[in-house]
Formats: C-alpha cells, sequence, structure tokens
C-alpha cells in the first residue's frame, strides 16, 4: 500500500525523509532550519516533510525546555508551510489537540509512549489526515496491528508507521531491523527513526542521553532493510540543542549523510 500526502508518495520509489529540530525553539531557528534543509534535499530530489514539536510533554525532567506551546507553535508551522510550500508533521499528545493541529499539520504523529491511548488515536484518526504512529519502545512489531485496527475502525486508512528502538534493559534501546518487514506486512509504509532509535532513555539521569555516532549505520541499515521513508531529527547546533541534544543530528552533516542513503535505496531497487 502507498500513502500519500500532498505530492509525497510513502511507498513508491523514492525515499521521502522527515526532518527539523526536535522542538520550535523559537520562530527564526525553526525558519531557518527549514529553509537550510530544503536546500539540501532539493537538490537531490529527495520528499522532504518538516517536523518539529510545539510541546514535548514526555521530557525526563520537570524542569526541561518543552517548546513555545500550541498557539505559538502552530502559527509558527503554518508560516513555515506557506513560505516553503511542504507538508507538516508534528506530535499531539492530547484527544483535544487533533482537530486544532489538524488545520495545519499535514501529518499528525502519535508519540511513541502514547501508540496505545485509545482517545488520542481515534482523535487523530477522526480528523482524516494521515495518522503517523510511532511504535511504543514496549511493543513488539507485529503489535502494531491493534493499533492500526483502532485507528481503521473510524474509518481513516491514511496511516504511517514509525520505528523507533526497543527497549534493551536500562536506559538502551535496540533497532531491530526486522521490523521493518514486519510492520509493512500490515501494508502500510513503514518509516525509520534513525535518530531516537540511538536515545539512551533517561542515560542521564535528568535527561536522556545517546549514542550519536551510531545514526548514520542505523539510517544506513533501515534503507538497506527497505523501509518507505526516513524520520531525523537535525540541529544546526548540537550541544545547544533544547531538547534531545544528545542524538540530533548535525545540520553540516546532512547532506553528506542523504548521499549515502540514496545510493543505497537506488541499489536495492
Amino acid at each position: 500500500m502507498t500513502v500519500s500526502v500532498k505530492n509525497i508518495l510513502f511507498g513508491g520509489r523514492l525515499l521521502p525523509i522527515i526532518a527539523g529540530p526536535c522542538v520550535i525553539e523559537s520562530r527564526d531557528h525553526a525558519l531557518k532550519m527549514c529553509d537550510q534543509l530544503q536546500k539540501i534535499f532539493l537538490k537531490y530530489n529527495v520528499p522532504f516533510i518538516f517536523k518539529s514539536s510545539f510541546d514535548k510533554a514526555n521530557r525526563t525532567s520537570i524542569d526541561s525546555f518543552r517548546g513555545v506551546g500550541i498557539d505559538e507553535g502552530l502559527s509558527v508551522l503554518s508560516d513555515i508551510k506557506a513560505k516553503f510550500g511542504i507538508p507538516i508533521i508534528t506530535d499531539i499528545h492530547l484527544p483535544d489537540q487533533a482537530q486544532l493541529v489538524s488545520e495545519v499539520a499535514d501529518i499528525l504523529q502519535i508519540p511513541a509512549f502514547l501508540c496505545r491511548q485509545t482517545d488520542l488515536l481515534l482523535s487523530a484518526a477522526a480528523t482524516g489526515k494521515c495518522i503517523n504512529i510511532k511504535k511504543g519502545q514496549f511493543m513488539a512489531p507485529h503489535d502494531i496491528i491493534s493499533v492500526i485496527n483502532k485507528i481503521e475502525n473510524s474509518g481513516n486508512k491514511n496511516i504511517l508507521l514509525t520505528e523507533r528502538g526497543t527497549t534493551f534493559g536500562y536506559n538502551n534501546l535496540i533497532s531491530d531491523m526486522r521490523s521493518i518487514p514486519i510492520m509493512q506486512d500490515t501494508g502500510y509504509p513503514v518509516i525509520f527513526d534513525a535518530t531516537h532509535s540511538a536515545q539512551r532513555p533517561s542515560g542521564e539521569g535528568v535527561r536522556s542521553g545517546g549514542d550519536r555516532e551510531v545514526i548514520p549505520l542505523l539510517a544506513r541499515a533501515a534503507v538497506a532493510a527497505g523501509c518507505d521513508a526516513i524520520f531525523m531529527e537535525i540541529h544546526d547546533d548540537i550541544h545547544n540543542a533544547k531538547s534531545d541534544a544528545s542524538t540530533q543530528w548535525p545540520l553540516e552533516k546532512t547532506e553528506k549523510l542523504i548521499i549515502k542513503l540514496l545510493s543505497i535505496r537506488q541499489a536495492i531497487e
């Protein structure tokens, strides 16, 4: 099955990239990041969906930066959509956010920790928008079918699935590339989240750590395994990023990685 969002086809010949900073830090920063990323992806004819969160409701510490909030965040995302003409994806955390966010976002993303929250899924499905379900770190890949059924029950079959690693002991994740074909057997396109898969959840006590150096390895393996798209959080100043600083990929290294991923994609066609 293929899923179309605006002019972008998931499950087709091309390899879409979902990319952007983890959280909206400011209007200027979000616009700058989208501009720089779009230049890279246009250069290589890569379908591009901009991602950034208006709120990160599952931060480890109560003192961590969560974002600019839903009103300012949607205003920023609306400006980006209008200026650059690209689809937008962002997270929702509560059922009453779904309709409002759907007025701006082209894809509603269900965070991994919330992927079994029935009311959230049904509210998202009712908007008719494409829903990207991030498979929970606590779930086996074949268990995603129960989540899919909740959305399909509302008559919405615009579904994307995202693999983002599985809990492996304390403060660690492991990526099982078998998850990609297993979830594709549901009939829906599967995205691989290359940056969250490198996390060490709560690995630094009051914040999550991660192994940024393995992100290219994971991304290459996922493309070789036949994923339908890649998800990456990317920042132009990784050490001062306000969220997920340990696993956002450096903007200056993005073009080189994209070239490698496209080469692998071409080789397995």
